[in-house]
């Protein structure tokens, strides 16, 4: 059995958890919002025709933002296509996912579906398609109070007060030649300044993202950042990152070190955003918002539609998540909270069905995928403060990241609750750990610990319409505690949430 420890220290303190780490994304995409979000004639449908029982898997999820309505769809969206009376809205191809958009869903209709949710809205404007002038007009129909054309259309479309949506993203992945309206660097950064000088003149409070980079892997990568940061860096507040992981032919030892690259991702982009600064003389920050991520096997894609074939929200990308999926995406949440003090805010890709931890069926039930779990554990327990922490134990070597860690943890400690809790992972595909969590650098000894674990003897086991429950958290087996330690067992691939109480 691997040994591996954490020594945590209430005072080396990495930065608060933001509660924007918990965002997830809805993009007009697939059944994400058809049949996903909305789907009137179904048996939980309400007055709006959005699914209650998707509604109440979102809030326990923990999410807190939801970026909208794309990802690629952005690119070639008409956001007027879809507000007003819905006989009167116009059907329009969408280019990005070969499909019909029937707008029936527009920004006023979504906002709803955020309040009945309780979260808040990023929205994504186009700047592949569109510029300036459309971003600040849907910005004067989003949060002008009334008294100009566009708020008060607003007000005659039935939201009369404004939407006042805070942040907002300047584009999505114009790097990609895949995206309608790619641009180069310098072309996108220029288009990007111009419209955040129009959005702040409008508003200025406002919170802007630039495009990054849509992966590490991109040839643009690093050099696409320093470009646009070069012409917006007074001007925004956040430069974004794009990830997604998958098993590579049968490589489970890289997959589930995954966050490794998560890691050289992030510190990557903040070096280079830091270097911008420093040669502007700025003392200001650029953030992070890894406003895409998951687990998605791009190399499947699945079920793309015929080239002569356009359908309303065909089945697209509905990735089927199991154990070792669900590892990995806790151990990209412990990457994300571990950087806290630049990752502001971040979006798991996407909430419903596209690449989702909710699936649903029309007509049918709605069930958590795998990679729910871990998600909502981490939403609901770490609260507080991230605390800096590093794991002594075993490492092993990697095709595609090299040498990883066997166990990766993270840490949070809530002062006023008095509580600490960790997240952790082990990689390892045939040992348990035994990991020791030393607490007594804390006031107070343990008086209880709540611990659960995601792991089973089948790593492919996954979660159906005919078995919702097959994989979830269960109580971990193997706890011991003193007053200023702990000692757990942790299954091999297995993602663990433990929740420390003091007294």
């Amino acid at each position: 059995m691997h040994i591996a420890r954490i020594t945590l220290d209430p005072t080396a303190v990495v930065a608060p958890v933001n509660r924007r780490t918990f965002g997830t994304f809805v993009e007009h995409m697939g059944r994400c919002v058809y049949t996903g979000l909305y789907e009137p004639g179904h048996p939980s449908a309400d007055v709006d025709g959005f699914r209650t029982d998707v509604l109440d898997l979102t809030r326990e999820l923990g999410v807190t933002t939801v970026r909208y309505p794309g990802g690629n769809f952005v690119s070639g969206y008409r956001w007027e296509d879809g507000v007003g009376p819905r006989d009167q809205r116009p059907r329009r191809r969408d280019l990005a996912w070969h499909s019909i958009e029937t707008n029936e869903i527009g920004i006023d209709e979504f906002a709803r579906w955020a309040a009945k949710a309780d979260v808040e809205i990023m929205y994504a404007l186009n700047l592949g398609t569109r510029g300036v002038q459309e971003s600040l007009d849907v910005h004067e129909y989003l949060n002008h109070p009334a008294g100009t054309h566009l708020s008060d259309l607003r007000r005659a479309n039935g939201a009369e007060e404004p939407h006042g949506i805070r942040m907002f993203c300047l584009g999505n992945e114009l790097d990609g030649p895949w995206q309608l309206g790619h641009k180069d660097a310098d072309a996108y950064g220029r288009l990007a300044a111009a419209t955040a000088r129009g959005l702040r003149a409008a508003e200025p409070g406002l919170e802007l993202v630039a495009c990054g980079s849509s992966s590490s892997g991109m040839p643009t990568f690093g050099a696409w950042e320093a470009t646009v940061l070069e012409h917006t860096y007074d001007l925004v507040d956040y430069v974004s990152c794009h990830a997604y992981y998958e098993e590579h032919d049968g490589d489970l030892g890289s997959f589930l070190a995954s966050a490794t690259d998560m890691d050289h991702f992030i510190d990557s982009v903040v070096a280079t955003a830091d270097s911008i600064g420093a040669r502007l003389r700025s003392k200001k920050k650029i953030q992070v918002s890894f406003d895409e991520w998951n687990v998605w096997y791009l190399s499947r894609f699945q079920n793309q539609p015929p080239a002569d074939e356009w359908r309303v929200a065909p089945r697209v990308i509905e990735d089927e998540y199991n154990v070792a999926d669900a590892v990995v995406v806790g151990s990209l949440l412990i990457s994300l909270l571990r950087h806290s003090d630049r990752v502001t805010a971040a979006c798991q890709a996407q909430l419903v069905n596209v690449i989702a931890p909710i699936r649903t069926e029309p007509g049918g039930p709605a069930w958590r995928q795998t990679i729910f779990h871990p998600f909502a554990r981490t939403a609901a327990l770490a609260r507080g403060d991230v605390l800096r922490a590093a794991v002594d134990g075993p490492t092993y070597v990697t095709a595609r990241h090299g040498e990883a860690a066997v166990v990766d943890a993270v840490a949070t400690y809530d002062t006023r609750a008095g509580e600490v809790a960790v997240f952790v992972v082990n990689r390892d595909d045939t040992r348990p750990v035994r990991f020791a969590v030393d607490l007594s650098r804390f006031e107070g000894a343990v008086s209880r610990v709540e611990a659960s674990t995601l792991a089973d003897d089948d790593l492919r086991a996954t979660n159906t319409a005919a078995n919702q429950d097959r994989i979830t958290l269960r109580p971990t087996e193997q706890v011991s505690i003193d007053a200023g330690s702990a000692e757990i067992v942790l299954p091999p691939v297995s993602w663990t949430a433990v929740r420390f109480s003091l007294a």
